[in-house]
């Protein structure tokens, strides 16, 4: 596959997240709109006036300035930076930030496939924040936040859904590849050491600790591995993006018990 054909299937994908998000969005009264969601010091309007301001940015939107002041949720210079487009539209209305998103994302789009990326290394421009991203990070990243945004909101409002898309499976596997990372380096587990993810709607994800104690991508799933996780996509995305802890019967652990139970522990590889 080419870089170009690569790129233009995570725009694609980005495309039909943004469309999801919308018309769940569209259909929640005025008053769903304050409802906290499980992200932090962020209510369904926050969500959604910050997917409105990087959209706005990719689309070529000068970058915006606020008093964002020190709000006890926000840690790091991103989550500082993030928070600018939540603080500028705390007034704006549901109409006005759906309006926003829809109005910065299809002007992006069109761009995008007028003159599309063809060099998945080279570094895009515009992009918010100054992050060092190449092409195929933002494109592959964009999807994956703005569906992850789609189900925060399906959570706060009770509206489930949106789990058998394609953003959601992109999202879900884009997540599974840090497990490498997880096992090695946040859990610390030693050389040798493998873990199999068996996840609904997708294929095992395999892993190994290497002598160098690095993570490694197996090619194929061990039959007796050290641990052996096997949960629902939904699980899996609530507990590698950081939202909240899988719901009852949606987690197995196989193998090593104290070991596995470590892992979910640090699974969240996203703010």
């Amino acid at each position: 596959m080419s870089d170009r054909e690569e790129l233009a299937g995570y725009v694609e994908v980005w495309w039909q997240a943004v469309n999801d998000f919308l018309d769940l969005l569209e259909s929640l009264p005025e008053d769903e709109w304050d409802t906290p969601t499980d992200l932090a010091g962020w209510d369904v309007r926050a969500v959604a006036s910050h997917t409105a301001h990087l959209e706005g940015i990719l689309a070529g939107a000068p970058e915006e300035t606020a008093e964002v002041g020190e709000p006890p949720h926000v840690t790091g210079l991103m989550g500082l930076y993030t928070e600018i487009g939540v603080v500028n539209r705390r007034e704006s209305s549901a109409d006005a930030i759906i309006t926003e998103i829809r109005t910065a994302a299809t002007a992006r789009h069109t761009s995008l496939i007028e003159d599309p990326p063809t060099d998945a290394d080279a570094l895009p421009s515009p992009i918010f924040g100054g992050v060092p991203w190449t092409w195929r990070t933002l494109l592959r990243n964009r999807p994956l936040d703005i569906w992850m945004h789609e189900q925060d909101v399906r959570r706060a409002v009770g509206r489930p859904g949106g789990m058998d898309t394609v953003p959601a499976r992109h999202t879900a596997e884009y997540l599974a590849e840090s497990l490498g990372y997880v096992l090695a380096k946040k859990v610390g587990a030693p050389a040798g050491t493998t873990l199999v993810l068996e996840m609904a709607g997708s294929e095992p994800f395999a892993f190994t600790v290497n002598d160098a104690g690095r993570g490694e991508r197996l090619p194929e799933a061990p039959v007796e591995p050290t641990v052996r996780l096997r949960m629902d996509r939904e699980s899996f995305i609530r507990l590698a993006g950081g939202r909240c802890d899988a719901e009852p019967g949606g987690l197995t652990v196989e193998g090593d018990q104290d070991l596995g139970r470590r892992i979910v522990s640090l699974l969240a590889t996203t703010p």
